[in-house]
């Protein structure tokens, strides 16, 4: 969700600056101490101690080609970086793990957190505790790595109603067959000073089946966030819901509420699924939001889903842990390193049908559904290339347009 971004507070181009020069500065030493080198899984990114400290560089670097057609010229084809993520990651198996993220592409904050695993700290496991700024749960295409998606571009509903990172606090209690997973986002705006509000979130899952391989999991997550006035209370708080056609350098969005001025709290919900059989899964997912209003205004309610599948040609199984599907290259709570079953990778087809309804009372946000193909090449445990071909059809105040997309990405990421 996004909304009208206030004054910043302090000088953003001097934080980045520093971070950058910091993360550049520490980079030098851990590439120059590598000594094992391999280019499909073991890069020179990361010192590990003798008591298993592990401290490296996080970085994730896509670029992105993005072909139109079918669009009466609506939009622009585009070839350029879709994200620049720089960061510094500490780690112990066991005890805690903490990373400061930043993405020099958006010029905002990704992660940047530290978590403590009760297990360790006082030797009784009552959960995981994290503070800091990451992801809220509603949303399982949204809560799950940047770096790992099964597509280029996440799916309409989800862009519409995941609401992205917030700082705070959230506590994860995990088992073999059941993840809940509380939070209090208590910071009134995000690191980078938008989005003034509190949010309270949770999420509870259910895995009946969860061996390596061998996946059935069941979810629910809602939140409710609190929207504050901005400029000690001049500006009143506008909520907006929208979606681009499931591309990334595009500017356009083909549903989209507007502007909903004097919004008070968005309530958002979740039903989420996933079946992991070897190389096939499924995934899906129901997503709905509504704004309240002051003045008696009426709610506005929005909603959608969508559902995919994928086929690994190779054998491989998509990797699940913790409640969520996991980056190729680890598995469990303490990121042990999964090395690849062939030492070109994995190929993957996929398939997946998305909609999105943003019509609701007075507002014509406008309605549309999507299908997306995609195949994905994970080369090793660091580099990853996709494909995308999207046929976009929405309807909004009786203007259609129905673009197709033809999508590509090259990834690198450690």
């Amino acid at each position: 969700m996004n909304r009208r971004r206030p004054p910043q507070a302090m000088p953003k181009q001097l934080v980045r600056r520093v971070v950058s020069w910091s993360l550049l500065s520490l980079a030098w030493p851990v590439v120059c101490l590598a000594d094992n080198y391999d280019f499909y899984s073991n890069w020179p990114t990361h010192i590990t101690a003798s008591d298993g400290t592990d401290v490296g560089l996080a970085v994730l670097y896509q670029y992105d080609v993005n072909q139109f057609s079918n669009d009466g010229g609506r939009f622009e084809d585009a070839a350029t970086n879709r994200r620049k993520y720089l960061g510094l990651y500490v780690r112990k198996p066991g005890l805690y793990d903490a990373i400061a993220q930043y993405d020099f592409q958006a010029n905002q904050w990704a992660d940047a957190f530290v978590r403590f695993r009760s297990s360790g700290v006082i030797g009784q496991d009552l959960g995981n505790f994290r503070f800091g700024y990451s992801k809220t749960p509603v949303g399982f295409e949204g809560v799950t790595s940047t770096s790992a998606t099964t597509f280029i571009e996440s799916a309409l509903p989800t862009q519409a109603v995941w609401e992205g990172r917030r700082a705070g606090i959230d506590w994860a209690f995990v088992r073999p067959h059941f993840i809940l997973n509380i939070g209090d986002y208590f910071w009134r705006k995000d690191l980078d000073g938008n989005n003034p509000g509190r949010t309270w979130a949770g999420r509870a899952a259910w895995v009946p089946i969860n061996r390596p391989g061998q996946v059935v999991h069941l979810g629910v997550s809602a939140s409710r966030e609190k929207l504050d006035w901005a400029d000690h209370g001049n500006v009143p708080p506008a909520a907006r819901l929208r979606a681009r056609p499931e591309d990334g350098l595009s500017p356009i969005r083909l549903v989209d509420s507007g502007n909903l001025p004097y919004s008070k709290s968005v309530n958002r919900q979740g039903f989420e699924a996933l079946w992991i059989d070897g190389p096939w899964s499924v995934q899906g997912e129901y997503l709905q939001a509504q704004v309240q209003h002051y003045h008696g205004k009426p709610d506005y309610n929005v909603q959608g889903f969508y559902v995919f599948t994928t086929w690994t040609l190779t054998g491989e199984a998509r990797y699940y842990s913790d409640g969520n599907v996991g980056d190729r290259r680890y598995n469990g709570r303490d990121l042990q390193t999964i090395r690849p079953a062939h030492a070109w990778g994995a190929v993957e087809l996929a398939l997946r049908y998305s909609e999105l309804d943003l019509n609701d009372g007075a507002i014509t946000g406008g309605k549309e559904h999507d299908w997306t193909v995609g195949a994905n090449w994970y080369l090793g445990e660091h580099l990853k290339f996709q494909t995308n071909y999207v046929w976009a059809f929405s309807d909004r105040g009786r203007l259609q347009v129905n673009p197709h997309i033809f999508e590509m990405r090259a990834q690198v990421y450690f």
